[in-house]
């Protein structure tokens, strides 16, 4: 196909392009609240690309009102989603490509070598706070496409380029532009992956549970209930309901990873004084939801273990354990291995790595369980990025990859939607 001969060169030739845009993107804090900087960005390479813009900030009521939608964040005026269109002339299967622009705080600067925004380069890979998660995945799409566009090949069906924010916590970006009525035959999320397929992706969503007790002196401590003894007891509970969870799945893309849904405590918050008895324990955590499972589902299981607990402790029994679901929330998804996208996905791969791609379910939740739930746009998870270095410190991602993955993306773009001959 002379497409793609084309379009392998073009990228070939502008590898120092895509480093230098990804470069200015992670340059940018765009740690939640402060997406515009880098989003300004991301317009002006659209408009350059003439791709259609729709440039809205979300907050709308439908948002805050459908039952999908999970933020603490109320107010996101100055931040906003970004929609970019390459108009097809016809014909074809359209193709959503989204990324998320927001990432996460940088943490203890002292552990990182340099500066978490540096966008330095050494070594064939490029550093600093979202390098990975995930404006590499960003770039490499926004390369896909320039790399089309630039050899002037006419596609037949839509491509709906996405830069949404709040994916970190929850999705909202992602949600406000399905409901604002983007939908395609199929998307990439091109999230870390190793450059592996994820057809399924995990659900999770956090949880805060408390844990009563009766305060007295540390001294008479006998006196008192202390609400941390009691709160080990419930994380002892929870770690067994983690194990009968995951003993239930028998799913071969999860062979690779030791515990496909976990239950993690992440938070645990206790006593004001060391002579003091501690009256009340709060446990924060995430639960992991499997890709074929409600989140209904799931929190009737953490229910009915905390129930149980009850029974088996008198002072538990009479000081009932609640739960409250809060904050993060990541709806699961899949796609058949088998499914069209997939198909075309893995002819990329395999034409441009000359090797056949790894499949596997995704250990984290992403922005596909809302586009294929609620979008009812089948999602397959894959892109350039080091999955073991999201979130931590000199975060970086290996930019061969970046390029590989643009290809990859460019060759599945063309086949999906189809080309004018």
């Amino acid at each position: 196909m002379e497409e793609k001969t084309l379009v392998k060169e073009w990228l070939k030739n502008n590898r120092a392009r895509g480093a230098r845009l990804l470069q200015k993107l992670v340059q940018e804090d765009s740690t939640r609240g402060k997406e515009s900087i880098a989003q300004a960005i991301v317009i002006e390479k659209c408009r350059q690309l003439g791709l259609d813009l729709d440039i809205w900030e979300i907050g709308q009521t439908t948002l805050f009102q459908h039952p999908a939608f999970c933020s603490d964040r109320k107010d996101f005026k100055g931040n906003p989603n970004v929609v970019a269109v390459l108009k097809g002339t016809g014909g074809g299967k359209s193709l959503i490509l989204n990324g998320h622009i927001d990432v996460v705080p940088a943490g203890d600067q002292q552990t990182w070598r340099d500066d978490p925004f540096s966008g330095l380069i050494q070594g064939g890979k490029l550093y600093g706070r979202g390098s990975t998660d995930m404006k590499g995945g960003n770039v490499a799409l926004l390369l896909a496409m320039e790399s089309i566009i630039k050899n002037e090949i006419r596609l037949k069906g839509d491509v709906i380029f996405q830069s949404v924010i709040e994916e970190e916590s929850g999705g909202a970006g992602t949600l406000a532009a399905v409901l604002r009525g983007y939908q395609a035959d199929g998307a990439i999320i091109p999230e870390p992956t190793n450059m592996k397929f994820f057809p399924k992706q995990q659900g999770s969503m956090w949880f805060r549970i408390t844990v009563k007790g009766k305060a007295a002196h540390g001294g008479t401590r006998y006196e008192g209930i202390s609400a941390i003894e009691k709160s080990m007891m419930v994380i002892q509970e929870l770690q067994q309901l983690e194990k009968e969870r995951n003993a239930r799945i028998n799913d071969p893309l999860y062979e690779s990873i030791p515990i496909p849904i976990p239950i993690n405590i992440g938070k645990i918050q206790s006593g004001e004084w060391p002579s003091s008895v501690p009256d009340v324990a709060i446990i924060e955590g995430r639960m992991g939801v499997a890709p074929d499972e409600t989140m209904e589902n799931a929190q009737k299981e953490m229910k009915n273990c905390l129930e149980a607990i009850g029974k088996k402790d008198k002072w538990l029994e009479e000081n009932p354990l609640t739960i409250e679901w809060f904050g993060g929330r990541w709806l699961p998804g899949s796609v058949e291995n088998n499914h069209p996208l997939m198909e075309s996905l893995s002819q990329s791969f395999q034409e441009v790595k000359k090797q056949v791609p790894v499949i596997e379910a995704s250990p984290w939740g992403t922005d596909g369980g809302i586009l294929s739930n609620i979008g009812h746009t089948p999602v397959v998870v894959f892109g350039p990025g080091v999955t073991e270095v999201a979130h931590d410190s000199n975060e970086y991602i290996v930019l061969e990859e970046l390029y590989e993955a643009a290809e990859i993306i460019a060759y599945t773009i063309m086949d999906w939607c189809g080309v004018v001959e």
